[in-house]
């Protein structure tokens, strides 16, 4: 597989063409499973089938704040029988001067697609799941490529991810023909990892010149596609990343300075607080879908990822923190932590609160009360009719541990 970039009259468009091997898959009904390694579990990203359980039970008997998750799912327009999936041959995002942008096509659908497999998995009704798999196959049959500007690694990472969950999820159903999910698979593996891969490998500019959630959303994408086709490569590929790479989605980069109190400084802190939350969140469905895997990333480095997010959380509900001036590789410089969109909420904090707490037994106060302010936790179209598809939401519903 050889990925060419064009470049013509101001066109960036990323194209696979076939260059002495084939396809990284072929034309077999499933993917097999390398055999070089431990086989993945599945479903195995955000939520494992115990996950799934618990979800049903709690729902079926009312309890909270499961009932409440489960309310806020189903009133979501996405999570309808009614969506009709809008699929198109290149989704551009960023203006490459000759497209319009229709990113939007793409994100409202991998949400419905993510929104039906789980309404589906709660209530057991297979209208959901037909749903579910009519988005994702109507996509994989039109989809060609990701163009624009360089704003299409962020359209492959943060919607690659969330449409590779919806299928994990989706890909023990018995009404997935094997076939449709071969074709589904090629598509991530074809086209949406190539550009993961490629950003993530970047020789343009310093490596630690693009943001942390730049590099996260496309570690995101890479592990969930190694799960997704039981590709060990491309898996250890993200995790040696997260734990070793030149970028600032590295963990010992995102979190780039331990302060004294204990709490770490995360990399975007003099940019905005919006951004700075939604590294928390990328991040965060790293370490949980590795998790699932049997990788403790969470723990990593002496629980750094958890004071990154406890940092992140104490400044964004008010209270002050420790600030160390920084200056990135290209010499910008952020002499003071950032106010801008101070508070940002995003359906994040269920996750990392009820991991270090509920599983680990760890403190993470900040986390708790952010998690407490914003429950029920939403999904994409609940935080503004373009706000929160950067990630799948509903973690009051999916991540309550009893």
């Amino acid at each position: 597989m050889r990925i060419t970039t064009l470049c013509t009259m101001g066109i960036t468009l990323l194209v696979l063409t076939s260059a002495c091997k084939k396809d990284k898959i072929g034309d077999s009904a499933r993917m097999a499973k390398n055999d070089h390694d431990t086989a993945f579990v599945h479903p195995g990203l955000l939520h494992k089938e115990t996950d799934f359980d618990r979800m049903r039970a709690r729902v079926n008997a009312g309890t909270e704040p499961w009932l409440s998750g489960w309310n806020k799912l189903t009133s979501n327009s996405h999570a309808s029988l009614t969506w009709t999936p809008r699929p198109v041959d290149t989704v551009y995002r960023g203006s490459d001067g000759a497209h319009a942008e229709n990113y939007s096509l793409l994100y409202n659908d991998m949400a419905a697609a993510y929104a039906t497999a789980i309404r589906w998995k709660v209530s057991g009704d297979k209208a959901y799941a037909e749903k579910s798999i009519q988005i994702m196959n109507a996509w994989s049959a039109k989809l060609k490529a990701i163009g624009g500007n360089n704003d299409l690694h962020l359209a492959a990472g943060l919607y690659g991810y969330q449409f590779a969950n919806a299928a994990e999820i989706m890909r023990n159903y018995t009404g997935w023909a094997s076939t449709d999910f071969t074709s589904f698979q090629k598509m991530m593996l074809n086209i949406f990892y190539p550009i993961n891969h490629s950003f993530l490998t970047r020789t343009e500019r310093c490596m630690e010149h693009f943001y942390a959630n730049w590099d996260l959303c496309n570690m995101d994408a890479m592990l969930s596609i190694g799960v997704l086709c039981d590709d060990r490569d491309i898996y250890n590929e993200a995790i040696n990343y997260f734990k070793y790479g030149a970028g600032n989605g590295c963990i010992k980069r995102a979190v780039w300075y331990v302060h004294p109190d204990g709490l770490g400084q995360w990399q975007e802190s003099g940019r905005d607080q919006g951004h700075n939350t939604l590294g928390i969140g990328l991040m965060g469905a790293f370490c949980e879908m590795a998790w699932n895997q049997g990788n403790d990333l969470y723990g990593y480095d002496d629980n750094r990822f958890l004071k990154g997010a406890e940092y992140v959380a104490k400044y964004n509900l008010g209270n002050s923190v420790l600030y160390k001036p920084y200056t990135n590789c290209l010499g910008v410089n952020q002499p003071v932590i950032s106010e801008a969109s101070r508070g940002a909420t995003r359906p994040i904090w269920e996750m990392v609160y009820n991991h270090y707490v509920k599983r680990k037994g760890l403190a993470a106060p900040y986390s708790k009360l952010f998690a407490e302010k914003i429950r029920p936790e939403g999904g994409g179209g609940n935080y503004g009719s373009v706000s929160g598809f950067d990630q799948p939401g509903y973690g009051t519903l999916t991540f309550t541990l009893d």
